[in-house]
């Protein structure tokens, strides 16, 4: 291995873990939560990210046991052993990973289309086609230019995003922040269980793990870093929406309640300067899920879970996974609506995150981690996951039985292929 391949360093790394997280989920969510929260939507997002919080503790830990470009798909595999359980979730991850890329790659056409006045609607595939391609280019050329990119990117995204909260706060009037309208303990609950989604991307750090030059020291660092950091953003910008829009305004704008929020103090720049950061914050979530999406088909194929070619590597790139897994994106992209899958992607990776904390509990000993810690994060997923089951229950039963289906296929995959496949599996499990 050349010295190319530990190019990452700490601020590389958490660009990587903040361009995961603060991306399409903060543009496209913050008006549907706020329809159920309210006032206390800002709320519902610390309770989010405590959990995110919580969950970093394990992937931290396992990280800096077990560092692989496959982060979550490795631990799975080294606490549950290569079997059709782990197989199982490791499907459900790349699948998760790639329904988030399309939605992503959406909101990016969506919002470069408001920058074409008269430009017809099948623009939007057009302009999500190219950024996936843009940023597949961008990863095939290897670590060090993902993360230069991601830093730059992550860097323009932030600072657009604080002088829209630091402006907004200073012109937001007190009586629409006012507890006294804030609604139910279970609407705050509902709404933090559904945000969760604008948190998912901070495992994708451990998927970089291996491109890291110290990744005992940095990997730790940048996981509670990113997600400390993106808690301060979603916060900053949900106080300064909600207080300059009353929530009969929030709902009216549901699906651009940020650029609304920016009116009153900024006019009608106010919606140019949120789409560029929207265009921002959609090409560094690309940019690092496409990055960690196609390490996970790496790593799947490698432990005998998905057909060997994904696992083939050019100059020690997986190549092939990084490109059948931006062919599945933009497919996926230019067939689907992925709008109301949002939501399952959200649940399906609280039960990722789950299972990943679970696997912890048989390795605890070989990570020095502690066992209450553990089991708070695992408490925290289900809790998230139930208060999720029944919103969709009561709002969505289609997208929770598409959700259903998903979890079923993703196991159907591992149990076919296993059953089709005479290839012998490929344990990694080297206990210390």
């Amino acid at each position: 291995m050349g010295k190319n391949r530990k190019s990452l360093g700490l601020w590389s790394a958490i660009s990587i873990g903040i361009g995961g997280m603060v991306g399409a989920g903060i543009f496209s969510i913050l008006g549907t939560a706020g329809e159920i929260a309210g006032n206390a939507v800002y709320i519902s997002f610390i309770i989010a990210g405590i959990i995110a919080l919580l969950s970093t503790y394990s992937y931290a830990k396992l990280g800096i046991k077990f560092p692989s470009a496959g982060g979550p798909v490795e631990f799975l595999i080294q606490g549950f052993g290569d079997g059709i359980l782990s197989g199982g979730f490791n499907i459900l991850l790349w699948i998760g990973y790639i329904f988030a890329l399309s939605l992503y790659a959406k909101a990016f056409g969506a919002y470069a289309l408001t920058f074409f006045p008269g430009a017809p609607q099948y623009w939007i595939n057009i302009l999500a086609t190219l950024i996936i391609l843009v940023f597949t280019l961008i990863n095939f050329i290897g670590s060090k230019a993902v993360g230069s990119s991601e830093l730059f990117i992550v860097g323009v995204k932030v600072t657009i995003l604080l002088l829209f909260s630091l402006i907004g706060l200073f012109y937001a009037k007190p009586q629409l922040l006012s507890p006294s309208h804030w609604p139910g303990v279970d609407n705050i609950l509902f709404a933090a269980a559904v945000v969760f989604l604008a948190y998912e991307g901070f495992g994708l750090i451990t998927n970089a793990a291996e491109d890291m030059a110290n990744p005992a020291s940095t990997l730790p660092k940048a996981l509670y870093m990113s997600v400390l950091i993106v808690i301060g953003i979603y916060v900053a910008v949900s106080l300064a929406v909600v207080g300059n829009l009353t929530i009969p305004e929030i709902i009216r704008a549901r699906d651009y309640a940020m650029a609304e929020a920016a009116k009153p103090f900024l006019g009608t720049i106010g919606f140019k300067i949120i789409a560029i950061a929207a265009l921002f914050s959609t090409s560094s979530a690309i940019n690092a899920t496409l990055y960690g999406g196609a390490n996970v088909s790496y790593m799947i194929a490698k432990e005998g879970e998905l057909p060997e070619f994904f696992e083939r590597k050019v100059w020690n790139r997986s190549i092939e996974g990084l490109f059948i897994t931006a062919g599945f994106v933009i497919l996926f992209t230019n067939i689907f609506d992925l709008a109301g899958i949002a939501m399952m992607g959200s649940a399906a990776f609280l039960i990722i995150y789950a299972a990943v904390n679970i696997s912890h509990l048989y390795l605890y000993r070989e990570t020095g981690a502690n066992l209450i810690m553990i089991w708070l994060s695992i408490l925290g997923c289900f809790a998230s996951f139930i208060v999720l089951f029944i919103y969709l229950l009561h709002h969505s039963p289609v997208t929770l039985l598409a959700l259903f289906s998903v979890l079923i296929a993703s196991f159907l995959i591992e149990i076919i292929y296993r059953r089709l496949t005479d290839r012998n599996l490929k344990t990694r499990i080297n206990r210390s």
